[in-house]
């Protein structure tokens, strides 16, 4: 992977971009061999469809975005033939365009120390999100990882995210575990050298209001816009930090099937473009987190 060695961090390398692309969209590489536009499901290898699936979406959004990322499980999903159009796809991505694992990883020891030289080392991916259930210590091989960045799961855009996300967890203050983790991440945050974000979901505005509160200076990874229908108006209100960002909104099937016939590429770009500009009017419109976000925590979480 190439990287900016002018660059401090991996927060600040991800700021970079953002600045450079003037984009908080990041697209979510998922490929589902069975939505594949009409030009690719002739292919009979399903290596090179994948790849050629990819290499379209790169090629036609790779201005316009912040970051993409790849959900491994759409390449587990075809054995050592995903595994390869997953280590073709990461190299076809620019190399000023941060790349994102999703693989919501969480083991102990020696086992996370070579999922991290799987995911940083050999498939040299930037950042990767990450399982919190284990505690830190199952988390610091990755934690420890200078110009890297993780993203741990905290509020996620499922509808039974709140099954254990929402428990009430006693301590000082009670508070649901959710917020609980966000309060484990900001410490992380400024113990370990890693770039520590979080995984929020669009779906659930206030929660997202009251982790910003709490965090305010990570990176949030916003799953939940489009196919999910999270208001995004309300998240770009309820996340984005001080300096009037700090959200990786991403999207996958809403731009990636935007299309199916011959046009699937410029489809999939005008989704993006779409996006982009949707997310700039929320930006434009909305209070920073001290203000619309902040009242939304206080009004949903009072005891945080």
């Amino acid at each position: 992977m190439a990287t900016n060695d002018t660059v401090a961090t991996w927060a600040d390398r991800l700021r970079q971009r953002m600045g450079q692309s003037g984009s908080l969209v990041c697209v979510g590489l998922d490929p589902d061999v069975a939505r594949l536009p009409e030009p690719l499901r002739a292919v009979d290898d399903v290596e090179a469809a994948i790849v050629r699936f990819n290499a379209g979406l790169i090629e036609a959004t790779a201005d316009l975005v912040c970051a993409y990322k790849p959900n491994l499980g759409f390449y587990l999903a075809h054995g050592a033939a995903g595994i390869r159009a997953l280590e073709r796809t990461r190299a076809l991505v620019p190399p000023d365009v941060p790349v994102i694992l999703d693989a919501k990883i969480g083991d102990i020891g020696s086992t996370a120390a070579a999922y991290a030289r799987g995911v940083y080392d050999v498939w040299r991916f930037d950042a990767v999100t990450l399982n919190p259930y284990l505690g830190s210590d199952a988390l610091e091989p990755f934690l420890n990882r200078p110009g890297r960045g993780v993203f741990i799961l905290c509020k996620t855009s499922n509808p039974g995210s709140g099954e254990f996300q929402d428990l009430p967890v006693s301590g000082e203050v009670v508070r649901s575990l959710a917020l609980d983790v966000a309060a484990g991440t900001r410490e992380w945050s400024a113990r370990f050298p890693a770039t520590v974000g979080l995984v929020v979901g669009a779906t659930y505005p206030a929660d997202l209001a009251a982790v910003r509160a709490l965090c305010p200076d990570q990176p949030i990874l916003l799953p939940g816009i489009g196919a999910q229908v999270g208001d995004l108006a309300a998240a770009v209100a309820a996340g984005m930090d001080r300096q009037r960002g700090g959200l990786i909104v991403t999207s996958s099937r809403a731009i990636i099937y935007a299309g199916s016939g011959a046009d699937w590429a410029a489809r999939a770009r005008a989704a993006t473009v779409a996006l982009r500009d949707a997310i700039e009017t929320a930006r434009s419109t909305a209070t920073s987190h001290e203000g619309a976000g902040a009242a939304a925590c206080h009004a949903a979480a009072p005891e945080a």
